[in-house]
Protein backbone atom coordinates (compact mmCIF):
# COMPACT_ATOMS: atom_id res chain seq x y z
CA UNK A 1 0.00 0.00 0.00
CA UNK A 2 3.10 2.53 0.65
CA UNK A 3 5.13 1.23 -2.39
CA UNK A 4 3.22 3.64 -5.21
CA UNK A 5 2.53 6.77 -3.19
CA UNK A 6 6.83 7.00 -2.46
CA UNK A 7 7.27 7.55 -5.95
CA UNK A 8 11.19 7.96 -6.87
CA UNK A 9 12.26 8.96 -3.23
CA UNK A 10 14.55 6.63 -1.44
CA UNK A 11 15.22 8.57 1.40
CA UNK A 12 12.53 11.33 3.74
CA UNK A 13 14.91 13.88 4.62
CA UNK A 14 15.55 16.21 1.57
CA UNK A 15 11.45 16.19 1.53
CA UNK A 16 11.21 17.04 4.91
CA UNK A 17 13.90 19.85 4.22
CA UNK A 18 11.91 20.87 1.36
CA UNK A 19 8.21 21.35 2.91
CA UNK A 20 9.86 22.82 6.34
CA UNK A 21 7.90 25.85 7.14
CA UNK A 22 11.29 27.09 8.68
CA UNK A 23 13.12 26.52 5.97
CA UNK A 24 11.93 29.26 3.92
CA UNK A 25 13.72 31.55 6.17
CA UNK A 26 17.34 29.61 4.89
CA UNK A 27 19.83 30.53 2.75
CA UNK A 28 22.20 28.67 0.97
CA UNK A 29 25.33 28.55 1.81
CA UNK A 30 29.14 27.62 0.39
CA UNK A 31 30.23 25.40 3.66
CA UNK A 32 31.02 22.31 1.90
CA UNK A 33 29.45 20.49 4.61
CA UNK A 34 25.96 21.61 2.73
CA UNK A 35 26.90 21.20 -1.04
CA UNK A 36 25.43 17.85 -2.56
CA UNK A 37 28.39 15.16 -2.51
CA UNK A 38 29.62 12.69 -4.94
CA UNK A 39 26.51 14.54 -7.40
CA UNK A 40 24.16 12.53 -5.69
CA UNK A 41 21.30 15.71 -6.91
CA UNK A 42 22.05 14.44 -10.03
CA UNK A 43 22.04 10.46 -9.99
CA UNK A 44 20.32 8.07 -11.94
CA UNK A 45 18.51 5.56 -9.81
CA UNK A 46 19.65 2.45 -11.83
CA UNK A 47 23.54 3.87 -10.98
CA UNK A 48 22.33 4.45 -7.55
CA UNK A 49 21.02 0.62 -7.52
CA UNK A 50 24.28 -0.77 -8.79
CA UNK A 51 26.36 0.64 -5.42
CA UNK A 52 28.28 -2.28 -3.94
CA UNK A 53 27.87 -1.80 0.36
CA UNK A 54 31.78 -0.28 -0.11
CA UNK A 55 30.38 2.20 -2.65
CA UNK A 56 27.71 2.71 -0.21
CA UNK A 57 29.58 2.88 2.62
CA UNK A 58 32.18 5.71 1.06
CA UNK A 59 29.18 7.85 -0.53
CA UNK A 60 27.12 8.46 2.26
CA UNK A 61 30.18 8.80 4.98
CA UNK A 62 28.93 11.39 7.29
CA UNK A 63 25.48 11.74 5.92
CA UNK A 64 22.16 11.00 7.28
CA UNK A 65 21.39 8.41 4.42
CA UNK A 66 23.63 6.58 5.84
CA UNK A 67 21.48 5.39 8.84
CA UNK A 68 19.19 3.21 6.58
CA UNK A 69 22.09 1.14 6.10
CA UNK A 70 23.08 -1.23 2.67
CA UNK A 71 19.35 -3.34 2.68
CA UNK A 72 16.98 -0.88 3.19
CA UNK A 73 19.17 1.64 0.52
CA UNK A 74 18.71 -1.62 -1.79
CA UNK A 75 15.00 -2.02 -1.16
CA UNK A 76 14.38 1.78 -1.36
CA UNK A 77 16.14 1.96 -4.73
CA UNK A 78 14.18 -1.10 -6.24
CA UNK A 79 10.59 0.30 -5.25
CA UNK A 80 11.71 3.75 -6.79
CA UNK A 81 12.59 1.22 -9.86
CA UNK A 82 9.10 -0.15 -10.01
CA UNK A 83 7.35 3.23 -10.06
CA UNK A 84 10.04 4.52 -12.60
CA UNK A 85 8.73 4.46 -16.03
CA UNK A 86 9.61 0.99 -17.88
CA UNK A 87 12.48 0.70 -19.68
CA UNK A 88 15.46 -2.26 -20.66
CA UNK A 89 18.14 -0.34 -18.60
CA UNK A 90 15.52 -0.27 -15.24
CA UNK A 91 14.33 -4.02 -16.25
CA UNK A 92 18.29 -4.92 -16.47
CA UNK A 93 18.97 -3.35 -12.89
CA UNK A 94 16.22 -5.07 -11.20
CA UNK A 95 17.33 -8.37 -12.97
CA UNK A 96 21.11 -8.31 -11.93
CA UNK A 97 19.90 -7.85 -8.32
CA UNK A 98 17.05 -10.33 -8.33
CA UNK A 99 18.27 -13.72 -5.74
CA UNK A 100 21.33 -11.77 -4.97
CA UNK A 101 20.23 -9.80 -1.73
CA UNK A 102 18.15 -10.27 1.17
CA UNK A 103 15.06 -11.67 1.24
CA UNK A 104 13.30 -8.71 2.11
CA UNK A 105 15.39 -6.38 -0.76
CA UNK A 106 14.23 -9.59 -3.00
CA UNK A 107 10.69 -9.12 -2.10
CA UNK A 108 10.88 -5.31 -3.37
CA UNK A 109 12.66 -6.14 -6.53
CA UNK A 110 10.02 -8.83 -7.31
CA UNK A 111 7.23 -6.33 -6.75
CA UNK A 112 8.96 -3.90 -9.23
CA UNK A 113 9.60 -6.18 -11.83
CA UNK A 114 5.86 -6.97 -11.42
CA UNK A 115 5.10 -2.81 -12.34
CA UNK A 116 7.23 -3.28 -15.42
CA UNK A 117 5.39 -6.27 -16.20
CA UNK A 118 2.12 -5.25 -16.44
Amino acid sequence: EFRKPIGNRIFGCDDCQLVCPWNKFSKNSDEKDFTPRHSLDDAQLVDLFAWSERDFLNRTEGSAIRRIGYDCWLRNIAIALGNAPTSKVVVAALNSRLNNVSEMVNEHITWALQQHAS
